[in-house]
């Protein structure tokens, strides 16, 4: 085993130990293996950088590496695709540590021999690897613990250069092991273009849970800088109203431009928020909930929510209105009641018939304080014709009540 900073400007020696070259880099190859395989050098004679295959040299260690042919290659160095530089593209850059849940930086490149060739095996992120860079070897304190994380829970190196997307395409599945919140709260340490790198990474489900995880700016500039298809992808995953104040966030032109991409029956669910201004119930409230009419039994109620194709992520009331496809709210009930009740039992019967509710044009404030005084987990809104027009869920009134810095350690109930 050793460490990139032991190898780094070494010699590169011909069959009778004198100096040919030195050492400006190791190449390695990203793909499917855990443990990214040593490919080369990128070896230094007379200000030209030429490439030196793991197959040309030997004995790789503190005092350099040997050749094993007697000619060099002297062809300057070109990257190929989905190689990384340790030096240039890894080291004194920030990766996320999965198993961690951190941000942290490189300090140094741990690399390991196994069956005859060398891998990336850790990353050095502890004080002592950036000593060992400065320090001769053997000062005193550059023998004391590391921390290394292992390359296995590598989710996301921060780099400048293309071949990042290379490393993206393999790790995303270490980066869904993480919640949303995580990978967010991660993300948001990242510079802009990283942050976006990121997220373009991940699946559409999580990408979008991601986003909404995140602060609406935030959500805007990377959805004006990703490809359209996907940013509209993104957007008809993301709940309607968060879909809705992201495309108000943004440029006029670029929101109705992924606005026009959207699915219809999406678009037809985010337009209709858009109308209201932002600081309404009907700014807040989102279009997800789930409705059955009165006449129903409870167990047809349960029955149905079974087979339904899609529902919101988080139920935690049933809203019944008065009849089949008619939208007209006549009461409601918990989850939790509905799973207690008799399953012969009418929906009419078991329902409570009052509720408090909201108008669409009632201040966003009045309606938080109304979820936090009464302890809700989500407020109807009801128009002037009695129709239930969507619902305000406790996470979005913790928006307003909770000051800025406390609302990004409170999950969100809904995501």
């Amino acid at each position: 085993m050793l460490y990139l900073s032991q190898i780094l400007n070494r010699p590169v020696l011909d069959s009778r130990n004198e100096q040919i070259a030195a050492i400006s880099d190791v190449i390695v190859r990203y793909g499917e293996e855990e443990y990214p395989p040593v490919v080369g050098l990128v070896a230094r004679y007379r200000r030209r950088n030429f490439f030196v295959p793991s197959r040309d040299f030997t004995d790789l260690g503190a005092n350099g590496a040997r050749m094993v042919r007697p000619r060099l290659d002297l062809t300057p160095f070109t990257r190929r695709e989905g190689e990384v530089l340790l030096g240039k593209d890894v080291l004194d850059n920030q990766l996320i540590d999965v198993d961690g849940k951190r941000v942290v930086r490189v300090n140094d490149v741990q690399l390991i021999e196994t069956g005859g060739s060398w891998h990336v095996s850790g990353a050095d992120v502890s004080f002592q690897g950036f000593l060992r860079r400065l320090l001769p070897k053997g000062f005193v304190g550059s023998d004391k613990p590391v921390e290394v994380i292992d390359w296995a829970d590598v989710g996301y190196l921060a780099t400048d250069t293309t071949t990042v997307t290379v490393q993206l395409k393999s790790s995303k599945d270490k980066l869904s092991r993480l919640h949303p919140v995580e990978i967010a709260a991660l993300a948001e340490t990242l510079s802009p273009i990283h942050r976006t790198e990121v997220v373009e990474s991940l699946d559409d489900e999580i990408a979008a849970d991601t986003l909404e995880e995140m602060s609406t700016e935030s959500q805007a500039r990377i959805l004006e800088v990703l490809d359209e298809e996907r940013a509209a992808d993104l957007l008809e995953e993301m709940s309607p109203d968060d879909a809705a104040d992201v495309l108000d966030e943004m440029d006029d032109a670029k929101s109705e431009q992924l606005f026009a991409l959207m699915e219809d029956d999406e678009k037809a669910d985010v337009a209709e928020l858009m109308a209201f201004e932002n600081d309404t119930a009907g700014g807040l409230m989102t279009t997800e909930f789930v409705t059955f009419h009165r006449g129903l039994t409870v167990g047809e109620v349960i029955l149905r929510l079974r087979e339904m194709a899609e529902t919101p992520n988080m139920i935690y009331y049933i809203y019944v209105v008065e009849e089949e496809n008619s939208w007209r709210l006549c009461g409601l009930i918990s989850l939790r009641s509905l799973i207690l009740a008799d399953p012969d039992a009418k929906l009419g019967d078991v329902m409570r018939t009052e509720f408090r509710y909201a108008h669409p044009s009632e201040s966003a404030e009045e309606v938080a304080l109304t979820i936090s005084e009464y302890n809700l987990l989500a407020l109807p809104v009801i128009d002037d014709e009695g129709d239930i027009a969507g619902i305000v869920t406790v996470d979005d009134a913790m928006e307003i009540l909770l000051p800025r810095n406390i609302q990004r350690r409170v999950p969100r109930l809904f995501s």
